[in-house]
């Protein structure tokens, strides 16, 4: 059934709200998915905080006109599936990852970061890209370190002198 104008209006303005706000976007082509598989990716996808959608390729091209996404114009082309990063960078490549390893129906196709066009092979390296807890997890660890080093050059003659006590106390009493 054909979209009425309107419909097709709605469809492009929903697609650029998403294109607006997000960090990355994943082009996946999904032939062979049944409606079942994609039920799935979808509820997958509305739990990682991606915006998964379905589209002619003419409506998204005009709803990605000037965002970081308009990169992606010139590989539109066959039934392709668009993911949109809202939350964290890696969140679409990470689903669209995961979801092609059960079902190698799906297909990455064009991957999009920061106004820049990536081949598929780059979705492995996107994907690994941690969340922002993970990142600040990370960055927290790297500056704790120097304080527990500095901690443990402090306690160690402490530690040393009290190992040199107990190894004369033992001594003593084994003799």
């Amino acid at each position: 059934m054909a979209l009425t104008l309107e419909q097709k209006k709605a469809v492009v303005a929903e697609v650029a709200d998403a294109a607006k706000s997000a960090h990355s976007a994943v082009a996946a082509e999904y032939r062979g998915l049944t409606v079942s598989d994609m039920t799935e990716l979808r509820k997958k996808a509305r739990s990682e905080g991606v915006f998964l959608k379905v589209a002619k390729n003419t409506l998204v091209k005009r709803a990605v006109e000037g965002t970081d996404f308009e990169c992606m114009s010139e590989g539109l082309s066959g039934p392709l599936l668009f993911a949109f990063s809202m939350e964290d960078p890696g969140a679409a490549a990470r689903l669209i990852k995961d979801y092609a390893k059960e079902n190698e129906k799906l297909v990455a196709r064009l991957v999009a970061v920061g106004a820049e066009l990536h081949d598929a092979s780059e979705l492995d390296r996107l994907a690994k890209l941690p969340t922002r807890d993970q990142a600040i997890a990370m960055l927290m660890g790297v500056m704790k370190a120097p304080i527990e080093k500095f901690v443990r050059t402090l306690a160690e003659p402490h530690t040393k002198l009290v190992r040199t006590v107990a190894a004369v106390r033992d001594s003593k009493q084994a003799a």
